[in-house]
């Protein structure tokens, strides 16, 4: 590549910022192009009324990949963000069997933890967790030393040592489901759906999951989870700063409507901004956004990686509705992190994911307090409540909007939701109790992120949407043009945004190296 090349980014959402930074770093002239008027992307941020909610991750996970990211940037995650161990992790609520709440299980991090909570579920659970721990520990580490921060940009990153040698502890794996991987050694149903459930973070079921993915509970079960003070847009701003630091010009409310080529390489973007059409050339452009859009909407057919058929065939992660809510007194039944596990997961997943499609009966939802942890996102004597409900990818159930100005799909959605939280966990008078309202539908995601199908997340995690199967990260037919982001390698999650971005890093360094680049 050239040495200080010209380069775009697409999309100001956390793997634009950090790719723009981590380039920026390298000699290269960056501006970053987003569509909407915030950057951040998915991991935005809304407040009303006193309330400041995040509206989208709100899981700290993978610390040591944040970490290397600040020190490639020759800063320290303890500089730049203030974290507080999140000990419980979450509190787990099971569907009642009869009209009392069942008692829920608060999920500590750490083996010991774990063994123990497990055994008192269980005999026997104790140490077959201890085991299942030290496995996915394991896996996880051989996932990051060999493959998560692996371009595979040609057969040599298949054949390096370091590769080779972390095959016996990855590949059978690949045979089995997560859910068949947890059963045979767990027979409680509440304890399976704690280790089932990080599939969801992947955007997929734990039924289609491979076994692979056991390696995240050693995420929330051994590392723990924490919580950024200030929510997780302190985590975007101080990429920004970064960026503004590093000389990247960043350029808000500027749509992104061609990416154009010559004699086989990338030579210019054209986007709208303020009622105008602007070209910038580029020597180099960086897609941080829907993968689909990209090629579908961006690129000429004859510049386009896939084939049609690819999106066809793609099993798209589940949508959402969001909700978020201003509630007036304290919630002590609800941690920071709160799950609701219905008993019929097939129910569940196969509403989502089977065909055709539906909305579950009785969904698994997801609840974030961070008003536990952190004062200053709600009014004195108030908590904040982000919940999610897990749907499928369909942008016809509609948008959400302010108090009840959404589709009314959607807020039957949410009211049931609404409903499910305080009889599950004994909150009889929550409804009466909301002073601000707000939900996001499946259509917000398309409209808002251009998201294939009005997916939350991107492409599920199935075995042939995994690691090197998942996509291109660096064009098939254009030069200089590569893919970045939760709908490429290595996947969904704020960790894995920001290893896609040194994924960028290495195509343009011509670097093949299998792990982490070294810091300097």
């Amino acid at each position: 590549m050239i040495a200080s090349s010209r380069v775009i980014v697409i999309g100001g959402g956390v793997t634009g910022l950090a790719t723009a930074c981590l380039l920026a770093r390298d000699g290269h002239r960056v501006t970053v192009l987003e569509k909407n008027s915030e950057l951040g992307g998915r991991a935005g941020a809304w407040e009303r009324d006193g309330f400041t909610f995040d509206t989208g991750p709100s899981w700290y996970l993978m610390p040591e990949v944040f970490d290397h990211f600040y020190r490639m940037m020759g800063t320290t995650t303890a500089e730049q963000l203030d974290l507080v161990p999140l000990q419980p992790g979450y509190r787990v609520y099971g569907e009642p069997a009869g009209k009392a709440p069942e008692t829920p299980i608060d999920v500590h991090a750490g083996a010991d933890a774990v063994a123990e909570a497990f055994e008192e579920r269980e005999s026997g659970a104790g140490d077959q967790a201890r085991a299942y721990l030290r496995s996915s520990t394991k896996t996880y580490r051989a996932a990051v030393r060999s493959f998560l921060y692996n371009p595979f940009s040609s057969w040599r990153d298949f054949a390096s040592l370091r590769v080779l040698a972390s095959v016996p502890a990855v590949l059978p794996l690949l045979t089995r489901s997560l859910w068949t991987f947890v059963t045979r050694r767990f027979a409680d149903n509440r304890l399976r759906q704690i280790l089932g459930y990080p599939a969801v973070f992947l955007g997929t079921s734990p039924f289609e999951a491979p076994a692979l993915y056991h390696l995240m509970s050693h995420m929330d079960l051994v590392d723990g989870v924490k919580y950024p003070i200030g929510g997780f847009r302190t985590f975007v701003s101080s990429l920004v700063d970064i960026a503004r630091e590093k000389d990247v010009e960043l350029l808000t409310d500027s749509d992104v409507t061609a990416i154009s080529s010559e004699d086989g390489a990338v030579r210019s973007v054209q986007y709208a901004r303020g009622g105008k059409t602007v070209v910038l050339d580029a020597d180099i452009v960086v897609s941080a956004i829907d993968e689909h859009h990209t090629e579908t909407e961006l690129l000429e057919k004859a510049d386009r990686s896939y084939a049609p058929k690819r999106w066809d065939n793609q099993v798209s992660g589940p949508s959402a509705v969001l909700i978020m809510l201003g509630v007036q007194g304290e919630l002590p039944q609800l941690l920071h992190h709160t799950l609701f596990f219905s008993d019929d997961w097939h129910e569940n997943f196969d509403a989502i994911f089977g065909s055709p499609t539906r909305t579950p009966e009785a969904p698994s939802l997801y609840v974030c307090k961070p008003s536990a942890t952190d004062d200053d996102v709600a009014p004195a004597g108030h908590e904040n409540l982000f919940v999610l409900v897990p749907l499928p990818p369909d942008t016809n159930i509609g948008n959400g909007g302010l108090d009840r100005s959404g589709d009314e799909l959607v807020n039957t959605i949410a009211d049931s939701a609404i409903e499910q939280i305080a009889a599950w966990a004994d909150i009889p008078d929550l409804a009466s109790r909301i002073v601000v309202r707000r939900t996001v539908g499946p259509a917000d995601f398309a409209a808002q992120f251009n998201t294939f199908r009005g997916s939350a997340l991107g492409p599920a995690h199935t075995l042939r949407q995994s690691a090197f199967f998942r996509g291109v990260t660096s064009s098939r037919r254009v030069d200089g043009l590569f893919y970045a982001g939760a709908t490429s390698v290595p996947g969904v999650g704020l960790p894995m945004c920001l290893i896609s971005a040194e994924l960028v890093l290495k195509h343009v360094r011509e670097d093949h190296s299998p792990g982490p680049l070294e810091e300097r």
